[in-house]
Parts: structure tokens; sequence; C-alpha cells
């Protein structure tokens, strides 16, 4: 069952990553746009600004969620690892605990958020749902909490490149960190 977990728990994370880096590249791609066609053509287009602003809640969110999986995250442990023994399990479990509430709050309140803005449209996209621009609050909430579940339950999963090469059905290398944990 945990191994279950974990494959679904890499595929969920490989999701997260191709989302946020698809974002980060779209950005990376629409910012040059705008400032092409302001200076260079001097007819500034309207959308490269808006476009950038809902790829960077994409990517934030997403790219959250995939961060917090592989502990690459920010974080101060400083006074976690002064503790010792049980106190410091203590301290462990109590951050997940909160990171949990956190990525609860934002399942809950987000999709009452997207629910309350569902039939508004955005301004330069017509077309295009306010509420729907809302939705990678809640599904990267989903996401971290069940990053948080995993690791609660399942520990903490191996390094991120040698998850994602057991996703992708590869060995991992004889030096990578998830190496020395499977033998």
């Amino acid at each position: 069952m945990a191994q279950f977990v974990r494959r679904a728990m890499d595929a969920l994370y490989l999701a997260c990553v191709l989302l946020a880096g698809t974002a980060l590249v779209a950005i990376s791609a629409v910012i040059p746009w705008g400032v092409y066609t302001r200076y260079v053509l001097n007819r500034a287009a309207s959308w490269p600004e808006p476009t950038a602003v809902l790829l960077t809640i994409v990517l934030t969110f997403f790219g959250a969620a995939a961060c917090y999986r592989t502990g690459t995250h920010m974080s101060v442990s400083v006074f976690v690892r002064m503790l010792s023994g049980r106190w410091k399990r203590a301290a462990e479990l109590l951050a997940e605990v909160l990171v949990a509430a956190l990525a609860l709050f934002m399942v809950l309140y987000g999709l009452r958020l997207c629910a309350a803005t569902w039939y508004q449209a955005i301004a330069d996209f017509p077309s295009l749902s306010v509420g729907v621009t809302y939705l990678p609050i809640p599904i990267g909430g989903a996401a971290t909490l069940l990053f948080v579940l995993e690791r609660v339950f399942c520990g903490r999963p191996p390094a991120a490149a040698f998850a994602l090469a057991e996703f992708l059905g590869r060995p991992p290398a004889e030096d990578s960190p998830g190496s020395v944990a499977r033998h």
C-alpha cells in the first residue's frame, strides 16, 4: 500500500512540477513580448501583464506544493535541529499539522473563492472566469495536503531525482541520495 501511495505522490509531484515549470517558461516568453510591443513597436499589447499574473498564480501554488514535497521550500529549522529525540519528532509533527491546516484552509476557502467569483469575467479576457483563475489555490492546497499525509504516514519521500527516476521506471544512479536508502 505504501508503495502505491508513494507512486501516486510521485505522479502528483511530476504534474505539479510540469505545471509550475510550464507556467515559468510561459511567463519568460510573455513578459519580453510585452516589453517588445511597448518599447519597440510603440503599441503596448494589453494581454501580457494579466497573463503573467495568472501564470504566476499557477507557478506559485503548484510550485509550492512540489517544493514542500522535496523539502526545498524555505524553512527555519535551527531550533528543531537543537532539539533531541522525542522533542524533535514532536516539533516536526507540529510543523506537519500546521502545514496541513494551512493546506486545508487553502482548499476550503479557495473553493469558496472560486464559487463566489465563478461568474465574474476578467476585463482583459472576457471569456475567462475569475473563478477558473483561482482554481490553482484549492488544487495546490489539496496537493500540499496529500504530500503532508504522505510524509506523516509513509515518511519523507526519497530525493526528488530518485522519485522521478523511479516514477519513470529507471533505476536510480548509484550515487543518488535515495540509492543508499534502497539497499
